[in-house]
């Protein structure tokens, strides 16, 4: 009996992923579009609950004011999208301010509500103990989980740019994926719970280690979607 031929790649065909850089007037979207396009990841930059839902796989950059942010996210209605569908199990990577908003609030802005997706606030480095703010530059990130997210990364120092931080107390254990120190201060500078995860560095400013951990969160997503066909 002839067997019959399967078309060429018609059951390993390599799923495409579409990405959504989220557009809330919080600058650093180039660098991650850019990252992602020297991936060969298919992404956008989407300002719309249409586009929120359209994505599938959220990233959410930033750098600035934690209140302009949230302000920035309220003016576009893309608050309410934006939580649906991550309760949903949409992926999404946090980055920066995009990291803190995901959290209840912040003291740099006090009365005004983060996404609060995560248990925590955010708080100021205090100069008289660390001499210099923001901390800039780069640093080791000390993971407290062993995950595929590192996977292959020869070392894990990565580029920050913040006044802002975590502690550690205000983050839930199970919710924290690393730990860093500045000037003696020690906080959360990556988390993950469930299909969110977050950086406090710039993975996209990062050179090749950065560009290797956006690698592993976009392999990540696809294993995923595959799991789920």
């Amino acid at each position: 009996m002839k067997r019959r031929s399967r078309p060429r790649g018609s059951w390993r065909r390599e799923k495409t992923i579409k990405f959504g850089i989220i557009d809330y007037g919080a600058g650093n979207l180039g660098n991650v579009h850019r990252a992602l396009n020297g991936l060969g990841v298919e992404n956008s930059v989407v300002d719309s609950a249409i586009e929120i839902k359209d994505a599938q796989a959220l990233i959410l950059p930033g750098v600035g004011s934690f209140a302009a942010g949230m302000e920035g996210l309220e003016k576009r209605d893309l608050v309410e999208p934006l939580c649906s569908e991550l309760k949903k199990g949409k992926h999404l990577l946090g980055i920066c301010l995009g990291m803190q908003l995901l959290f209840e609030s912040s003291e740099e802005a006090e009365g005004i509500a983060g996404l609060e997706l995560l248990p925590g606030k955010s708080k100021l480095f205090p100069v008289e103990t660390v001499a210099k703010v923001p901390h800039m530059g780069w640093n080791d990130l000390k993971f407290e989980k062993n995950t595929g997210l590192i996977s292959g990364l020869e070392n894990f120092y990565f580029y920050f740019v913040h006044s802002y931080y975590l502690p550690i107390s205000s983050v839930i254990k199970q919710h924290r994926l690393a730990v860093s120190r500045y000037r003696g201060i020690e906080f959360v500078s990556a988390v993950k719970k469930d299909n969110i995860t977050a950086l406090q560095p710039h993975p996209e400013k990062s050179g090749s280690i950065g560009l290797k951990f956006l690698r592993n969160f976009v392999e990540e997503v696809k294993n995923e979607s595959y799991s789920r066909r």
